[in-house]
């Protein structure tokens, strides 16, 4: 059986994560979107913890902006890119590492910690509670974590409406209904609340649930699909100000939970 470090490698190894966030369109909102949340909470004084950073595309750009960032990778051809792009920089470091082990960190570290690649792929309930708990962990008291997640109901939108809906709702959904993780999937999708309740006894408090790329994954590959610039600049605007809105986070892709580290626990 493949290990979940070879499964997510042979993905990423044939896999252009730089360009889906530069030049797709549900790719550009993605990292509107998500830098817009992240500016609310990190400043040029921040020390920026990245776990799961792919090649770099968020990591090495507030590096630019003149923050103090560390990445983690755990593929290694993302990060030889991560690397090569940021040759240079003084302000960036970077290390191969699982999300699930940041013992190389000590506690109490960043100001704001980003978790945008792992919950994807991450399948099992203590390697997922072991993810959160290390970036709680190396977080200051009072500092930020964005933790990126998938839904399943956006995933079932936008990869099986094409003669495979019945394998789709197999392979994501028991006969029941219920939400599946196992560990052949390589991306596993959550119902909202679902994710939401994993951090009930955790740390934090909450901050937000937002959505960062809508329904437009499922809709761009149709051959009349079309957004001018113009157009994309005013969605961009027009779907930040929903994008926390609930009636709309399980037809979004992608997702952030955002919350605050606890002033007063046990990790201090």
């Amino acid at each position: 059986m493949s290990t979940r470090k070879e499964i997510v490698s042979s993905f990423y190894g044939q896999y252009d994560e730089d360009i889906r966030t530069a030049k797709s369109r549900h790719g550009q909102l993605e990292y509107f979107t998500t830098m817009n949340y992240i500016h609310r909470y990190a400043d040029k004084q921040s020390k920026v913890l990245e776990v799961g950073a792919g090649t770099g595309r968020y990591s090495i750009a507030l590096a630019k902006e003149g923050m103090d960032v560390t990445a983690v990778e755990l593929v290694e051809s993302n990060l030889a890119v991560l690397r090569e792009n940021a040759i240079g920089m003084v302000n960036i470091q970077s290390f191969q590492g699982d999300a699930t082990d940041l013992s190389r960190f000590p506690d109490n570290s960043f100001d704001v910690t980003l978790v945008f690649g792992p919950m994807y792929h991450l399948y099992d309930t203590g390697e997922v509670n072991c993810a959160i708990d290390e970036a709680i962990r190396v977080t200051k008291p009072d500092g930020v974590i964005l933790f990126a997640f998938i839904s399943v109901f956006a995933i079932m939108y936008s990869n099986y409406f094409y003669g495979n809906w019945a394998e789709g709702q197999a392979e994501n959904f028991t006969n029941d209904y219920q939400v599946r993780h196992f560990k052949e999937q390589l991306f596993t999708g959550y119902d909202v609340t679902e994710f939401e309740n994993l951090f009930i006894e955790k740390p934090v408090e909450w901050i937000a649930t937002t959505g960062v790329d809508g329904l437009i994954e499922p809709i761009e590959e149709r051959s009349d699909f079309s957004l001018s610039d113009e157009d994309f600049n005013a969605l961009s605007e027009w779907y930040l100000a929903f994008s926390e809105k609930r009636e709309l986070l399980g037809s979004t892709n992608h997702l952030l939970y955002i919350c605050r580290k606890q002033k007063d626990n046990n990790l201090q």
